[in-house]
């Protein structure tokens, strides 16, 4: 006995001492990852040193001699603090995400490889100005100085147990297709749908669900628009359909790429004009965007300085969206349309071949090797036209061709630089215009009180008469693409009547401006009105004014649906319990989507449930061609709804109700029975529900209780989709800012995630709770608390 309880005491000392050992090595290995914060190093190509400040959040100030020399301190800080998030970035855009995670990984890979950006990164790398192909030089030699002086890689590899590969030029031009991939895939693959639509209804049908206008709109340029009228019985009549064909689709996402912005001239600011941005995109740990402040001479001959101020993109050299003391400046996605599809027709005797514009072409096979982590290589075939690669089908099969603006070399470049040193409103959006990055909305304000709008990117100049929303044949000469608009092509407002602009991703032109731009699915409009509304308001802003314009929360496009939802209930019968329970969940309505609310949660979920139950009778007219059919995000979908319920057509409705009272009673009985299985009617507030989930890149494949340190909080988040404060677990705003150019001191920059991707830094999750409670954080970098000198190799 007693020798047993020997060995078992001397069991559990040395498994204590194993896992004391294990921890300490662990620990040793997490601080060898860290990067620098303090001291000299020595950085070859440096023509002189180059000053590292962070603040209290980590926030990064770079002093130098030189644009060069600050873009190689850049790459050095990007490395150490952020590689392995550029790392994703590149392989996310060049579909060698199967190196690092195995087969969990190749389905992403197989998609995104058919575009082949890594061979499309050298060719925009040809075509580049020397002096942005030299920033890329630069920034290279700093990134992989940057990881090659950690004492041990970061902490992912280690975790993954795979080794860091050094940045390369392309990768930088990767990480900006990545920013393509994400704010226009969705509406590249909505065409192939949009198509079925087409094929599938009747024109007036296509039309009304396809509007581009409506009630909730809140454009810049606007013109006097009809909503199309409701299709007859003789174009469809849903009540003929079989009921197999009505599934319990959901439907399509609000949660898309997105952003607020808007601006108020210096006549409503005291004197300097005002920009304020929030950019809504998924969230993570650590966030997307760094703090930087770069600080260095205007010329050698001159003791004036450039002070550019704001966020920089890990992966490319540029100050994304900020503040140069003369103007400031900002973004939000356009969802203009930048993509089609071509239908190819192969000779039927030779399968090799396809007509073009000029006649029968061979078809270009190219072979992408997927190398695949612990798993043989995949080869994958694309098939490549003079117009893009073969990667889908059409409704009635025929293979259909890509055409994206990413795929143009000449659409892709680092002019978005030159704002660091531009001085007014006029020079900005002339830049912006031909800057290489997916098409925004560009809102930018000068010292001088200016303001303006326009779009930057690259917009094709389309010929022919096709519409771009459906494939169609370009094989008709002067059909398709005819190179670019000019910069005199794009519409720009500048300091309008009102003294005010907007943006927040719905329609900011009307007529001719948009026959340019397309329809792209631009968002209903709810949050641009509420922001529109709210900057009329007012007549003198201040930066806290713009902030409780970003925090708004004011459920006002569910009003109609609360006041629905309360009228289906009365008409009720009172004595059954699901009927008392939504009753009472209703109690607490105050229009707006608190944390601590049951009602928001309880008329959301019924918006939602008529809206899928009303439009998946069309997608159901569809799936008698399409059985697999879904609808896609519908620009105008809760006018087109409104317009059904007020109406009440009986062709309309879908063939499983008798009628228009059955539907909205079922509905409302469907999200009761959801509610109480989700945790009771009357038991989950909206914050249960909208609780963060802003997770590290590798927590979901740890044990909980690393995920936890790895993740931010799970804090109840007020805000939701059509509003202002745009809010799910994982998905809002990315940045919130305001600020006035000359005067920075009186601006603020929030942001989720942190600044470090370290956990062991004190700056990882830096800034968070801020950006959670919406307390403004001052947006020029504090007291500096560490400096880190860089210095050439000969000093």
């Amino acid at each position: 006995m007693q020798i047993t309880l020997r060995f078992i005491r001397y069991f559990l000392m040395t498994s204590l001492l194993i896992a004391c050992l294990l921890i300490a090595i662990a620990t040793l290995l997490l601080r060898g990852s860290l990067p620098q914060y303090d001291g000299r190093t020595a950085l070859p190509g440096l023509s002189a040193p180059v000053f590292v400040d962070r603040d209290e959040l980590g926030s990064v100030t770079i002093t130098g001699e030189n644009r060069l020399d600050l873009t190689m301190a850049m790459g050095y800080i990007h490395a150490q603090e952020r590689f392995f998030e550029m790392d994703l970035m590149r392989r996310q855009a060049a579909g060698e995400l199967s190196e690092l995670f195995g087969t969990a990984a190749i389905t992403h890979d197989r998609r995104a490889r058919q575009f082949r950006m890594r061979a499309r990164a050298a060719a925009v790398l040809n075509q580049l100005p020397a002096e942005q192909r030299q920033l890329l030089d630069t920034y290279q030699l700093g990134v992989n100085k940057g990881i090659s002086t950690l004492t041990v890689r970061p902490f992912p590899y280690l975790l993954t147990q795979t080794q860091p590969v050094a940045w390369r030029n392309e990768d930088s031009i990767l990480v900006i297709y990545a920013m393509f991939f994400t704010l226009n895939e969705s509406n590249i693959y909505r065409e192939l749908k949009l198509s079925s639509m087409r094929a599938a209804l009747s024109d007036p049908v296509y039309q009304f669900l396809t509007t581009h206008s409506g009630s909730w709109d809140a454009p810049l340029i606007d013109e006097p628009s009809v909503l199309p009228e409701l299709p007859s019985v003789t174009d469809i009549n849903l009540q003929d359909l079989d009921e197999h064909l009505f599934k319990d689709d959901h439907l399509s996402t609000e949660q898309t790429p997105g952003s607020n912005s808007f601006a108020v001239s210096g006549t409503l600011a005291g004197g300097s004009a005002m920009v304020a941005n929030d950019m809504h995109l998924t969230l993570r740990v650590p966030n997307l965007w760094f703090r930087s402040r770069l600080i260095y001479p205007s010329d050698a001959s001159s003791d004036k300085l450039h002070d550019i101020t704001g966020i920089s993109l890990p992966g490319v050299p540029s100050i994304i969206i900020g503040s140069n003391r003369h103007i400031a400046w900002s973004f939000t996605n356009s969802y203009g349309d930048f993509s089609d599809w071509v239908r190819i027709n192969f000779d039927g005797n030779d399968k090799t071949r396809y007509l073009s514009s000029t006649g029968w072409q061979p078809i270009h096979n190219i072979q992408e090797t997927i190398r695949i982590r612990n798993a043989p290589d995949e080869i994958l075939t694309i098939y490549e036209t003079e117009w893009g690669p073969i990667m889908a089908e059409d409704h009635d099969h025929t293979p259909l061709a890509i055409v994206w603006t990413a795929l143009k070399p000449e659409a892709i470049n680092l002019k978005l630089i030159e704002l660091e040193q531009a001085n007014t409103t006029e020079q900005a959006t002339k830049i912006a215009q031909l800057a290489g990055i997916p098409v925004q909305n560009f809102i930018v304000g000068d010292r001088d009180g200016n303001i303006s709008w326009t779009l930057a990117g690259r917009i094709p100049a389309r010929s022919g008469d096709y519409d771009p929303q459906i494939p169609t044949d370009w094989i008709t000469p002067n059909t398709g693409w005819n190179g670019w608009l000019d910069p005199e092509q794009y519409p720009q407002i500048t300091n309008p009547a009102s003294h005010r602009l907007w943006s927040a991703n719905s329609r900011t032109v009307s007529g001719n401006e948009l026959e340019l731009l397309g329809n792209g699915g631009y968002d209903i409009g709810a949050r641009a009105t509420q922001i529109r509304d709210s900057l009329f308001a007012r007549e003198q802003f201040t930066a806290e004014d713009l902030l409780a314009i970003q925090l708004d929360y004011r459920a006002l496009l569910l009003s109609k649906w609360h006041r629905l939802l309360t009228a289906t209930l009365d008409s009720a019968d009172k004595t059954l319990p699901w009927v008392s329970l939504m009753k009472e969940a209703l109690h607490d309505w105050h229009g707006h989507a608190s944390s601590n609310s049951i009602a928001y949660r309880a008329v959301r979920t019924y918006r939602y449930e008529v809206m899928k139950t009303i439009l998946n009778g069309f997608a159901a007219q569809v799936r008698q061609y399409d059985t697999a059919f879904k609808l896609p995000r519908l620009s105008q979908a809760e006018v087109i709804v409104w317009q059904l319920i007020e109406q009440q057509p009986q062709h309309l409705l879908p063939a499983t109700y008798k009628n228009w009272e059955e539907l909205l009673y079922l509905s409302a009985q469907r999200i009761a029975e959801q509610m109480q299985q989700d945790g009771g009617i009357t038991e989950r507030n909206w914050g249960e529900v909208n609780a963060a989930r802003i997770r590290h890149p590798l927590s979901q494949k740890l044990p909980a209780w690393i995920a936890r340190w790895l993740d931010m909080p799970g804090d109840p988040l007020p805000g939701d989709h059509n509003m202002p404060r745009v809010q799910t677990p994982d998905f809002g705003a990315s940045q919130r800012s305001a600020v006035t150019p000359g005067k920075e001191e009186q601006g603020y920059l929030d942001m989720p995630g942190g600044q470090s991707g370290h956990p062991l830094s004190p700056y990882y999750g830096s800034g968070h709770a801020n950006w959670v409670s919406g307390k403004p954080t001052p947006f020029l970098p504090g007291k500096p608390e560490k400096q880190m000198r860089l210095i050439p190799t000969d000093s």
